[in-house]
């Protein structure tokens, strides 16, 4: 059986007695060997022209190296955060991206798959060429391995057993790995741990899928037990009259078929857990998944549900992980129930595609998370650095080379958008609703991304603007000579913001509209001008999460004074930052003060705006004291 390969300059295909090592053309020296413009040579020839002591063991993923290779010892330390070597089943696309999170922390991934070319290949430490349902060459790759991790769940779970009594790490554990393989055994498990799941029975030919849809109704969800994922294994059949060919759609009740309750969900939620080999747990913030004939096609981060969901779902989430054995990270996927309840649908024992965005959106990404659990490193920060995230799923739309071109152009559209990072997966074969790669866009707002998304997928990325950070609303256009003061400090301080007549009292609807919609289209403080009854600032307030600022406008014979105490006296709940009276210069720079406690760069505009502002009084005073008080007065 044998072996790997250093970086992308070759491969070791196993499989044979006399393994090939297939090498790019070029010429090079492997040992003491010379290597000239050829595909391939045998193993034997290899190990011939290496000379190394008996002491010293021929280590193949060092020789396979494009430099010259000298042997290493047994006891050479590996210099990074970890010196153990993470063995990785499958090398597909989270394989990939757990090999470029690990090469930050100078952590070691040999993969285990049997494609040359998978797409985690290139950027591996090692790759061994072979089935990872094949017991000895996952007995053979577990020996060149501190520790053994999984891609996909869909594995020899037996041999990971046998490899745990012979002492091999594996994490997660392989009684998790066994209970995630099949979903029915899974909904078993979590029922058994009063996890809310929709509920389920297990069929066994057609009279059996007939009770289940007379106890559970139509339209019936219909599973395989084993190998089902991205849409495949699923099927609904919405009468009795279609139990027989949803059945033979998912390849019979050989198969080995269970069936669920259909969920009335309004939302499909999800939730990142990782666990330590402490059986610390973190949890990433709730998302929301959108599918599309099955297959994940947008992630929205932080999902838009009321706090007290998100806490139900965390927690749900948190019980389930914490039923199952070993470190790593868990994907968990829910249902949000019109009546409001949480459902849990499936786990997955690994990174996820409902978390790909936290490699832009999160302190630590759930591919690092993962590298940190399963060595026994602290789990890192899982919440998010930017207030929105949005992950588009790149997938095929056409077979070859037509698919490719339409992924180009998409990917060329993205990367000119504002907040878009593009991940391409390297695979080499093109197909039809294959995910190729993804798309991430962080932002101020979900709206605002959803806006920006949309312009890439319509191929309009010119129309993507500016988010207004500040809205600046008054009541009449008689308030916008005292307003305008407020809009030129932004300016001064090149803070985007939008400027609109908004009545209480002449136009309800769009002060509703506005209020409400202002945080989800990514505006972050509001400005509001009022005179005389002043209803504007206190009503806004009471329909936005957003801060809201005041501003008392001169506008009766009680010079302000009636519009100041109707904003400042608003009821307890219902805050408003109230500044001075016509004074929307203030208004604006407690704005920028507020976005400034994330944006480092307007807190140093706004020192350098106070130190401007000491210079000129201290100008000021030299002056008064220079000329004297009557010839400065007469200027």
């Amino acid at each position: 059986m044998l072996l790997l390969k250093q970086s992308s300059a070759a491969v070791l295909v196993s499989g044979n007695p006399s393994p090939v090592l297939y090498t790019p053309r070029f010429t090079s020296r492997v040992g003491s060997l010379p290597v000239s413009k050829t595909n391939s040579f045998t193993m034997a020839n290899l190990q011939k022209g290496l000379t190394y002591s008996s002491s010293e063991k021929f280590n193949p993923v060092l020789a396979c190296s494009s430099h010259e290779a000298s042997p290493i010892s047994e006891d050479t330390h590996i210099k990074g955060v970890s010196e153990i070597i993470v063995g990785v089943l499958g090398g597909g696309q989270l394989g990939r991206m757990l090999c470029q999170a690990a090469s930050q922390m100078a952590i070691k991934v040999m993969i285990l798959d049997p494609s040359k070319n998978c797409s985690a290949s290139s950027l591996a430490y090692g790759h061994m060429v072979d089935s990872f349902d094949d017991s000895a060459t996952v007995e053979e790759f577990a020996k060149r391995c501190g520790v053994l991790t999984v891609e996909i769940e869909h594995v020899d779970v037996e041999t990971l057993e046998k490899l745990e009594k012979q002492g091999v790490d594996v994490q997660p554990k392989a009684s998790t790995i066994r209970i995630i393989q099949d979903k029915y055994i899974q909904k078993v498990h979590f029922s058994r741990h009063g996890i809310p799941l929709p509920e389920f029975m297990e069929i066994s030919d057609i009279e059996g899928a007939e009770r289940a849809g007379e106890l559970f109704g139509y339209p019936l969800m219909i599973k395989s037990k084993r190998l089902a994922y991205d849409g495949r294994g699923n099927a609904v059949a919405n009468s009795q009259d279609a139990l027989t060919s949803a059945v033979t759609a998912l390849g019979g009740f050989s198969r080995g078929l269970y069936v669920e309750k259909w969920a009335p969900f309004v939302k499909e939620l999800a939730v990142i857990v990782a666990r330590g080999r402490d059986g610390s747990m973190v949890c990433y913030p709730v998302v929301e998944t959108v599918h599309r004939d099955n297959i994940c096609h947008i992630v929205k981060a932080p999902a838009d549900v009321p706090w007290k969901i998100n806490k139900l779902a965390t927690d749900v989430a948190q019980k389930a992980v914490g039923s199952l054995e070993g470190a790593g990270v868990f994907a968990v996927e829910l249902f949000l129930t019109d009546d409001g309840q949480i459902l849990l649908n499936e786990v997955a024992p690994r990174p996820h595609n409902s978390g790909h965005q936290t490699i832009e959106s999160c302190y630590t990404s759930q591919f690092e998370q993962h590298l940190r659990a399963v060595v026994g490193l602290p789990l890192g920060d899982p919440s998010m650095r930017t207030p929105a995230s949005i992950m588009y799923n790149i997938l095929g739309e056409d077979d070859g080379e037509a698919g490719f071109r339409l992924a180009h152009r998409l990917i060329a559209r993205a990367l000119s958008v504002p907040g878009a990072s593009v991940h391409w997966y390297d695979k080499p074969e093109m197909r039809k609703q294959r995910k190729m790669g993804h798309i991430t866009l962080v932002g101020q707002s979900i709206g605002v991304l959803e806006q920006r998304l949309q312009c890439i997928l319509s191929e309009q990325t010119h129309q993507v603007h500016e988010t207004p950070r500040v809205g600046i609303i008054m009541g009449s256009d008689s308030d916008l000579p005292i307003m305008k003061d407020a809009a030129k400090i932004l300016d001064m301080f090149a803070v985007t913001y939008e400027v609109k007549i908004v009545s209480a009292h002449r136009t309800p609807e769009m002060m509703f509209s506005y209020a409400s919609s202002a945080h989800s289209r990514g505006v972050q403080v509001i400005i509001a001008g009022a005179g005389g009854a002043a209803h504007l600032p206190g009503m806004v307030a009471s329909l936005t999460p957003l801060p809201v600022i005041g501003v008392p406008v001169r506008a009766t014979r009680l010079d302000g004074v009636d519009s100041l105490l109707s904003i400042v006296q608003m009821p307890r709940g219902v805050p408003v930052a109230t500044v001075a009276i016509n004074n929307s210069t203030n208004a604006a720079l407690l704005a920028i003060r507020m976005l400034g406690i994330s944006d480092t760069d307007l807190v140093s505009r706004m020192s350098q705006y106070q130190e401007d502002m000491r210079e000129e009084n201290m100008v000021k005073g030299e002056k008064l004291e220079r000329q004297g008080w009557e010839s400065y007065l007469n200027q």
